[in-house]
């Protein structure tokens, strides 16, 4: 039963290496590519990760948790800024804004903005981070037209917020 998860758990994984190794062998040029590219994406992220993972560290470390909410400045999944945009509507922000903060909270976290710049260059980063803004901007502007300017967000009634 073990070895079965495994399989499954693993199976793609699997596959790309036996293609990989099977290209070696046929010398299939394309399989070859693949795994040049791989082999170069592994290296740089074995060397890159722990330094993100140090940067991000420090940050939670030396950072205060309270200028950190101040200026609603966060890291993490897209699903930590629910909250603060439901904290938002409920202190009477317009629905543009908080349309405007999930778009950018989206794209312009500082942890993929560092990984972008490495794997994609500054140009490309800087570039992407000036046409999305202007997009999100739109968004907040289109939605708050649709929902209208006085739409609050409501709390379900079986959640409980502290």
């Amino acid at each position: 039963m073990k070895k079965k998860k495994i399989l499954k758990d693993y199976f793609w994984i699997i596959i790309f290496f036996i293609f990989i190794v099977g290209s070696m062998f046929i010398n299939y040029e394309p399989g070859r590519q693949i795994y040049i590219n791989f082999e170069k994406f592994f290296i740089e992220m074995i060397l890159f990760l722990p330094l993100m993972f140090v940067f991000v560290g420090l940050f939670d470390v030396w950072v205060p948790k309270e200028k950190v909410e101040r200026h609603t400045f966060q890291a993490g999944p897209l699903y930590g800024a629910f909250p603060v945009a439901y904290l938002l509507s409920k202190k009477g922000a317009s629905p543009r804004n908080i349309f405007i903060y999930l778009g950018a909270f989206s794209c312009m976290k500082l942890p993929m903005l560092t990984f972008e710049i490495n794997f994609l260059g500054l140009k490309f980063s800087l570039l992407r981070t000036l046409f999305s803004l202007p997009v999100f901007i739109i968004i907040g502007i289109i939605m708050e037209y649709y929902l209208g300017k006085d739409y609050k967000v409501t709390q379900p009634e079986n959640v409980k917020m502290g």
